[in-house]
């Protein structure tokens, strides 16, 4: 059974991806994120950019979706999120395509500006990201790399330290 401290982790990714906000994830509202990231980003990487985030919602359907409505409930979520610890190579295959996703200008390195850029199109909000992404920024480089990424990823999707710097991937909990 997922922990309290999952729960409240995918409630927050949860609540920020229904986008119609009708308690359900469907290929609309991942539509509907990946628009908001395009429009934030502008045309840099647009098909490249839908093809990850519509593969995202592929592998959340197929992983998630018991009843095979083409809907995802939080609760369908939370059974997936309570065994992704068997699941790592899904973890951080997810955690490759996202980090490509973010990293915009493609040199290998998510940046405090890409990082910032993320959380605004999965909230739909300007929201403060510096205390954030130094968490994450282990080294203090300035940077988050792709191995830093991944380890973060699973952190956020399989852990369950709230002290762990992962647990923020998608800001505060």
């Amino acid at each position: 059974m997922a922990s309290d401290l999952q729960k409240r982790k995918g409630s927050i990714v949860f609540r920020a991806m229904d986008a119609d906000d009708d308690g359900f994830l469907e290929r609309a509202d991942f539509e509907a994120l990946t628009d908001r990231w395009v429009a934030i980003r502008g045309d840099s990487g647009e098909a490249r950019l839908r093809e990850l985030m519509m593969g995202w919602w592929e592998t959340l359907l197929a992983a998630s979706d018991q009843d095979r409505d083409e809907k995802v409930t939080f609760d369908e979520l939370l059974s997936v999120i309570d065994n992704l610890g068997t699941m790592l190579d899904l973890v951080v295959a997810t955690a490759e395509s996202m980090f490509e996703a973010v990293d915009e200008d493609g040199d290998g390195e998510i940046s405090a500006e890409e990082y910032s850029w993320m959380i605004r199109a999965w909230t739909g909000a300007e929201t403060s990201t510096g205390d954030v992404f130094a968490r994450l920024d282990v080294n203090g480089d300035g940077h988050i790399s792709k191995g830093e990424f991944a380890r973060h990823w699973v952190e956020f999707w399989a852990g369950d330290d709230e002290d762990a710097p992962g647990t923020y991937v998608f800001g505060e909990v």
